[in-house]
């Protein structure tokens, strides 16, 4: 029986992480969000390399254990732009490939980031509109982390890597992970910003979805991105305060984490 929806998460090599503890914890916090979904017809993949300790997961969840070695451009410090951003898309596309060649009976596909969070009514909503090409979370929240403030982001598919949800048959998976090249494992698998217009330009656009679908959060020690805090990123820096205009439009995108958005994405 095919699944309807499978969530499929790249964890990075161990030996790329300054604190694997704080990333067990944020995955861990994760692996809740993504088992609160209200619809039961979804499966989870957990890629990550032999050896790393990760938490124990539900009922849902699979490991998949990889080999690949360090990406040693995890760093952009010292690289070449375009040479850093290849890197990180090679070794997280080769991690979301072995992921979805291990679950192959899936209507649908989303990956999503170790440290993020989704709604819990992602898969009741995909299961309400099965016909779809698949979807692209415009609109949802970005997160500090630990803190009580979200902000809503309005171009979210262009910001966060957790963004994406894609019928399966789109990605024309090849047959095994050998024979899948470099460039298509790169821009198919290891970007979330270009996949939208491959499809759109093949006949087989995204919809936005109708809610806002996923967290973002930034702000911690071990964010790839080097995040800076919330309040930071759309209040208090220099390019903000000098455009009053900009900063209000900021202020009122800002929401308290209540009850329900803890319950609805934190898995709380």
């Amino acid at each position: 029986m095919n699944t309807l929806i499978t969530f499929i998460i790249p964890v990075r090599h161990q030996a790329n992480s300054k604190d694997w503890v704080k990333l067990k914890a944020n995955l861990t916090q994760t692996i809740a969000s993504v088992a609160s979904q209200t619809n039961p017809n979804w499966r989870a993949v957990i890629v990550a390399n032999e050896g790393a300790d990760l938490p124990l997961a539900p009922e849902g969840f699979e490991v998949v254990r990889v080999s690949f070695p360090p990406n040693e451009m995890y760093e952009q410090q010292g690289h070449d732009k375009e040479a850093f951003y290849d890197a990180v898309r090679l070794d997280k596309g080769r991690r979301v490939i072995k992921g979805m060649l291990h679950v192959r009976d899936t209507t649908f596909y989303m990956v999503v980031d170790d440290d993020d969070f989704v709604s819990n009514r992602l898969v009741n909503y995909v299961a309400q509109n099965q016909n779809a090409n698949g979807w692209k979370i415009s609109e949802g929240y970005v997160w500090g982390d630990g803190g009580k403030l979200l902000y809503i982001h309005r171009d979210f598919a262009n910001f966060c890597g957790t963004s994406l949800i894609i019928r399966s048959s789109l990605y024309d998976l090849p047959g095994s992970f050998e024979t899948a090249s470099s460039e298509y494992v790169k821009t198919m698998l290891g970007s979330h910003v270009k996949i939208g217009k491959i499809l759109a330009d093949k006949g087989t656009p995204l919809a936005s979805l109708p809610f806002r679908g996923a967290v973002y959060r930034v702000g911690h020690a071990g964010a790839h991105s080097k995040s800076p805090t919330l309040i930071k990123m759309y209040l208090l820096n220099r390019s903000i305060i000098l455009k009053p205009f900009k900063l209000l439009r900021n202020l009122m995108s800002m929401r308290f984490v209540s009850s329900t958005i803890r319950k609805d994405y934190f898995g709380l």
